[in-house]
């Protein structure tokens, strides 16, 4: 019996130890498959190239980012190398999300801390005020880069807006990477924003920025959709207005207004008789941050008194940041034109 005992014994172990040996063999084929780099260039397209690559059938919604447990991309986490193209045609690769940024604008600085990235800014240009966080930052120069103060932030990304061409090729030219953008328009600023966050690894906290600012445009859309479009004068900066393919002259026609400077392309100083001609029902004008009142200049200028903004008291100041910055606050600026333009359609 001990002897029989002793073979039934031997033989379980060696049936386990064969099981476990298979169940090994078999773990080993099913782990996870390192991504194959797709060399996208195209941001918008990148989570849905990659999500093709994880889905397991056609019923599966693609997902990007760190693997889960079954091998899976994480919903709403990017999936490194990570391929995307600036405004400027260079192309970028990111092994990782960046961990020390430095931002040449404040309009990319307001963009990283909106998306919850700000603990990552390392350095700011000296117009970077907001939010209270960024002015804290180390300060790299104003629209002149102080590029030995760039350099010692050490940063692994440079953020740069269009007045930073010029030192842009500098930067590069040191080996530091530089993302370039310049949004036209509200649709391309919305986009910036969600890249931003694809390329952070904040692809949940840009989605809820971007929501909100669609659902402030869809807000004054709403409302003004019925209402005569208005006539509007823009001075974005003493002496100087806004004309087509500019997101200030978009904001104006979606608040319900018509911009009378629409008949030129991008900014330019104002001819005074031709805005007294055009007889603007409407004036907005930027004010705030040491700027020189444009409202008193507007006074002084000889017959606008007799344009119906003036005469009518129709003259609204708009923050000059929110009006000026293509970053997450402006619809903000949106609303304030709406409520100006339309006040009794928009509160």
């Amino acid at each position: 019996m001990s002897q029989g005992r002793t073979a039934k014994q031997m033989m379980r172990t060696m049936t386990a130890l064969l099981l476990m040996a298979m169940l090994a063999v078999g773990l080993l084929g099913c782990g996870d498959k390192q991504q194959d780099p797709k060399g996208i260039s195209d941001p918008a397209k990148v989570q849905d190239e990659k999500g093709k690559e994880n889905q397991a059938d056609g019923d599966k919604k693609p997902d990007s980012g760190d693997k889960s447990d079954d091998g899976k991309a994480k919903a709403g986490q990017t999936e490194y190398p990570l391929k995307v193209t600036d405004a400027s045609g260079t192309e970028l690769t990111f092994d990782k999300a960046p961990e020390r940024i430095a931002s040449l604008a404040p309009s990319e600085t307001e963009t990283l801390f909106a998306i919850g990235a700000g603990d990552q800014v390392v350095g700011v240009d000296q117009w970077s005020n907001y939010p209270e966080e960024a002015a804290a930052k180390p300060k790299i120069g104003s629209l002149e880069t102080n590029l030995e103060a760039l350099l010692a932030t050490e940063p692994d990304l440079v953020v740069a807006a269009s007045s930073n061409k010029k030192v842009i090729d500098k930067i590069r030219e040191m080996n530091v990477p530089v993302y370039f953008s310049a949004p036209k328009t509200l649709d391309e600023v919305i986009e910036k924003i969600e890249t931003m966050g694809l390329i952070m690894n904040k692809q949940e906290e840009a989605k809820k920025v971007a929501e909100q600012m669609k659902a402030d445009r869809q807000k004054v859309v709403d409302a003004v959709k019925d209402a005569p479009a208005k006539k509007v004068y823009m001075e974005f900066s003493p002496g100087w207005t806004v004309g087509e393919g500019e997101f200030m002259d978009e904001l104006v026609k979606l608040a319900g207004g018509t911009n009378i400077a629409a008949g030129e392309k991008g900014w330019f100083p104002i001819d005074p008789e031709k805005i007294i001609q055009a007889n603007p029902e409407v004036i907005l004008y930027a004010e705030g941050g040491g700027m020189e009142s444009i409202l008193e200049e507007i006074k002084k200028r000889p017959g606008w008194d007799q344009i119906d903004a003036v005469k009518n008291g129709a003259l609204y100041p708009i923050d000059k940041d929110i009006i000026s910055r293509v970053g997450p606050r402006l619809t903000e600026a949106l609303l304030e034109a709406a409520k100006a333009i339309h006040p009794d359609l928009v509160k």
